[in-house]
């Protein structure tokens, strides 16, 4: 963390920044140019906070590699990780016997699915089941025994389908088991069940609070659907110009692409 800049005052007492296809450029970099920006908000006055549907476990080294010290919001917002004491502040878990029935509906309709899950903790493993593919080439465990899915508590159960688009399948979740379950699609290939009335929005509110902040104090930065929450409880939103459709429909603003500095393009804007 950097002193804060008496000479100056950014306008947002609050950045929130997605990671993949926000902050994270391609490559899973952080630029130069972004760094620089988002160091000279924070020394006006912001608190930077990732906001990512990552668990912690997947966010660690990227959260080190920026020298990050402060709250993010890890899980689609079941975790609120304290990055400078590496200890989790409040974890949300998914009901296993609603989940469940709720996947029991899904393939009802949809026919069989492919499925992982996050455990919960600091060290929760993602489990992935025969079929699914991982996006990203993150750390996964092989599940061999579908007993073992459900053997310990769950953050969330990401679902795939082998011929079903994202769009198709979360679709198809939503109609099927919305009422027992959070739907949201955060990736390519990304699908995931959530604890009812979890999301980005919930998370970020709960940090907020924690630091004295409200949404009307909130500059957000997203790319796919599972960020439409964030970008509608922050009193600005921005999309990447890589956003998905839906996200860019409820922006305020659309930047340039993760790859080209789009976050540090509206923070030196906004500095100016």
């Amino acid at each position: 963390m950097t002193d804060t800049d008496p000479g100056a005052r950014f306008p947002y007492r609050l950045i929130a920044t997605d990671l993949d296809g926000t902050l994270l450029r391609g490559d899973g970099t952080v630029s130069p140019r972004t760094r620089a920006a988002l160091d000279a908000a924070t020394r006006a006055g912001a608190s930077h906070v990732v906001v990512t549907g990552r668990q912690v476990p997947w966010t660690r080294h990227v959260l080190d590699d920026l020298g990050y010290r402060g709250l993010a919001v890890c899980g689609q917002g079941a975790q609120v990780y304290h990055a400078g004491e590496r200890r989790l502040l409040t974890s949300v878990t998914l009901d296993r016997s609603l989940a469940g029935v709720a996947l029991a509906k899904i393939e009802a309709e949809t026919g069989p699915l492919c499925l992982a899950a996050g455990r919960d903790g600091l060290d929760g493993e993602v489990l992935v089941g025969p079929g699914y593919e991982v996006v990203g080439g993150l750390p996964a465990t092989p599940l061999t025994d579908a007993s073992e899915l459900w053997s310990a508590p769950l953050n969330k159960i990401y679902i795939q389908h082998p011929t079903l688009s994202d769009e198709a399948l979360a679709e198809a979740a939503r109609r099927t088991a919305g009422d027992l379950v959070a739907v949201t699609l955060s990736g390519a290939g990304i699908v995931e069940l959530l604890p009812l009335g979890l999301s980005k929005a919930t998370g970020l509110s709960l940090t907020a609070r924690r630091l004295g902040l409200r949404a009307a104090d909130a500059l957000a930065f997203g790319d796919m659907p599972n960020d439409v929450p964030m970008l509608a409880w922050a009193a600005r939103g921005v999309a990447m110009a890589n956003a998905h459709a839906e996200l860019r429909s409820v922006a305020d603003e659309v930047t340039t692409s993760n790859d080209e500095d789009g976050v540090a393009l509206v923070l030196e804007r906004l500095s100016g």
